[in-house]
């Protein structure tokens, strides 16, 4: 198993503008095939807090959008209707007591 220290770095040489999650870890697993999906986005992560500020924005984009996709696919989320306040009556249609 290949610490999370070596992935970061093979991330670093290996991903360049524009390549999609799936093509990220492609890439990674031809050098480490025993690393799992939850090691390469800590890397990715790992990578981020090394590097320099502003150098790896693809590895930021590939490590929010791969950190929670796991979780949120057994999570099923229902927008609800808004419910319509009901309004007050303006003052000229209540009936004046008489």
């Amino acid at each position: 198993m290949a610490s999370i220290a070596e992935v970061a770095a093979t991330m670093r040489d290996v991903v360049t503008p524009g390549m999609k999650p799936k093509e990220i870890r492609a890439a990674i697993r031809e050098k480490h095939p025993e690393a799992s999906k939850k090691e390469i986005v800590r890397a990715a992560f790992y990578a981020l807090a090394e590097a320099p500020a502003g150098a790896l924005a693809d590895l930021h984009g590939f490590a929010l959008s791969e950190r929670g996709a796991d979780e949120e696919a057994d999570t099923l989320v229902r927008a609800r209707k808004r419910k319509r306040k009901k309004h007050a009556p303006a003052a000229t249609e209540v009936a004046p007591a008489a």
